[in-house]
């Protein structure tokens, strides 16, 4: 276990590098990206593999962030709340200057149109702390309901189903009702305060000096999006560097008071589905409460043998990015690819670096997820 002897025995880093390259081969994983963290310092940063169809993969080498953007949108949520701007239990009635089903037409063509919602009050019981537990009511987003409309599904705060969609009222919420600019507050909260010199909200002409493509689960490439628009969801530019920076710093509450940071990973809300995806799909799982997991704050929560760990992947055709903490000893590993097909290997990647974390893979990959397979 890597971190837990690293102090003692530093040759072990290079086994790391060895079993991540034979783990490669095995599932065809085109590029991975590696960073540890311990007692909340980074000890180690690594890059495997492609970026595309020639070049190597690099710790400056600029990849999709995926949903670990919300996290790091939810920490700076914190540092708003921190300084009393913020109140994480109004109803977002009271933050937004006009109701959430008749936005301005700037917002509307912006793609923020939430006028599905119109003539159902419900809206009103959202707060800040309902929408980061991911527990609005809403399907991941809208374009996966049959009609492509908006609706609520259940009670807000009422039960966890992961939803895009209450991130896009969190952006509007900082926008509308702080009027402050969410590109902007990302970039000087956390990305300076970080010192994530190669990340962005939207797309830089500098990145494209060393830019990740992607690998699908049939190996097909597909060019890097360009996004041109701030997405609190999904829309962060990284590099596994800066991500070093960003969970080590994370992880120690850097920024946060410590209430504030305890926040974070409070249990707030527990998860009681069978899977994290498809999001509404019905059924619980038992072993869910054997491990206590919960919604944090744009995190997930569990508990294995007592202690405290969370994590948060982001994923999509051709992006497979997870990072898992543990609480005692502020201890990370943070992996990102360009190729889906690594989330076959994380589970025994992070198994060498952490040791056996009862972290819950077929909750979050589903029941293919290699859970801890051929671990010591």
């Amino acid at each position: 276990m890597l971190l837990l002897v690293l102090a003692g025995c530093a040759s072990v880093a290079p086994d790391l590098d060895a079993q991540a390259a034979r783990l490669m081969t095995r599932e065809n994983v085109e590029g991975l990206a590696l960073a540890l963290i311990d007692n909340g310092a980074v000890v180690k940063v690594s890059a495997y593999g492609r970026r595309n169809g020639s070049q190597p993969l690099t710790q400056d080498t600029v990849m999709y962030g995926a949903s670990l953007t919300k996290t790091a949108f939810a920490y700076l949520l914190l540092q708003l709340a921190d300084e009393g701007r913020l109140d994480l239990d109004a109803s977002i009635a009271a933050l937004l200057p006009r109701p959430l089903p008749r936005l301005l037409p700037q917002y509307r063509d912006a793609g923020f149109d939430f006028s599905d919602l119109e003539g159902d009050e419900r809206w009103r019981k959202l707060t800040p702390r309902i929408l980061l537990t991911h527990a609005g009511g809403f399907a991941n987003f809208r374009w996966l309901e049959p009609d492509q409309k908006l609706r609520f599904h259940f009670t807000p705060g009422s039960r966890y189903a992961y939803s895009g969609e209450g991130f896009y009222i969190l952006q509007l919420v900082l926008e509308q009702g702080l009027g402050l600019d969410t590109g902007k507050e990302m970039q000087r909260r956390v990305f300076d305060r970080f010192g994530m010199t190669r990340t962005g909200m939207t797309w830089r002409a500098d990145f494209a000096t060393d830019l990740a493509d992607g690998f699908g689960i049939d190996g097909s490439m597909q060019a890097h999006d360009q996004r041109s628009r701030v997405r609190a969801a999904g829309s962060m530019d990284t590099t596994i560097a800066d991500q070093a920076r960003l969970w080590s710093g994370i992880v120690r509450g850097e920024g946060l008071s410590a209430a504030a940071r305890a926040q974070l990973v409070r249990a707030h809300l527990p998860i009681t589905s069978s899977r994290q995806f498809p999001t509404l799909a019905p059924g619980v799982n038992p072993d869910n409460a054997r491990i206590a997991l919960a919604a944090g704050l744009g995190v997930v929560t569990f508990r294995h043998a007592g202690a405290l760990t969370w994590f948060k992947g982001g994923h999509n055709d051709t992006t497979a990015n997870m990072v898992i903490c543990q609480e005692a000893g502020r201890r990370c590993i943070v992996m990102l690819s360009n190729d889906v097909r690594a989330e076959r290997i994380y589970p025994e990647l992070a198994h060498l670096v952490l040791g056996a974390t009862g972290m819950p893979w077929e909750w979050e990959y589903g029941p293919a997820a290699n859970t801890e397979k051929g671990a010591p």
